[in-house]
């Protein structure tokens, strides 16, 4: 669900352009150079209100992070709060997943960040899951060998479900957990996470690494997918609830 249009969108965007991306097909196949020379390229797949987004990039200003994001009005705060924080090795785009090819060449991007996505609960919707199988080769077609996956999510059936199609499509996986901050908060949360946790909400956490038997765009034809449905731990009712809070806190 997208959050409520922000108020004088247009030239708030527009003040943010030292950090935004309007042509990003022209700059597949030579980010790091384009941009100063950046030892690797990350991208973040809906990067939200960036607390994320900007508390990677200031953690590693060797490297260049794309974040892309398909809600102009979420994506106007991100670009906002890199400026506030003086960050130069962050860029946004207004995109999605779809896109991910025609904005990176195939090997491109070193790591990729996958947060909170929708889980898309019923079976029928389980192709548009962006840890389904389609989108998993669009991933390992623009990953470098070796390259990883970061993907993190509260909705425990999504993630079971998710690993399955992983360990399916030849990604090696390390770092499986399905309580990330049992024993203290690990790594750079998210707004979403950082509430959750404090909620008591558990979080899963997984890395796929890309490997010679990954399958990417190449291998040709996707397998369907049957009887998907998240109906355990954590299934519909459940999902509806946390989306419901999701858009509460987007408004």
């Amino acid at each position: 669900m997208r959050m409520r249009r922000k108020p004088n969108l247009e030239p708030r965007l527009e003040k943010c352009a030292a950090v935004t991306v309007g042509n990003p097909e022209e700059y597949r196949g030579r980010w790091r150079e384009s941009f100063g020379g950046f030892e690797a390229v990350h991208v973040e797949l809906g990067c939200g209100k960036g607390r994320f987004t900007a508390d990677v990039a200031a953690s590693a200003p060797d490297v260049l992070l794309v974040a892309i994001e398909r809600d102009p009005s979420a994506l106007v705060m991100a670009m906002e709060l890199a400026l506030s924080r003086g960050l130069s090795n962050v860029r946004f785009i207004l995109g999605d997943v779809n896109t991910l090819g025609e904005f990176f060449a195939p090997c491109e991007i070193g790591r990729l960040y996958l947060n909170f996505p929708d889980p898309w609960p019923k079976s029928r919707d389980a192709k548009l899951r962006l840890t389904a199988p389609n989108f998993l080769r669009r991933y390992a077609s623009s990953l470098s060998m070796g390259g990883e996956l970061q993907f993190k999510t509260d909705n425990t059936p999504l993630f079971d479900w998710s690993v399955e199609q992983f360990s399916a499509e030849g990604w090696e996986l390390r770092g499986v957990t399905h309580d990330l901050h049992a024993n203290g908060l690990v790594g750079i949360l998210t707004g979403y996470e950082a509430k959750f946790v404090a909620q008591g909400q558990k979080i899963n956490r997984l890395v796929a690494v890309k490997r010679e038997s990954t399958k990417t765009l190449a291998d040709g034809e996707v397998p369907r997918l049957r009887n998907a449905s998240l109906c355990d731990a954590r299934g519909y009712e459940e999902s509806l609830e946390t989306n419901a809070k999701k858009k509460e806190d987007r408004s």
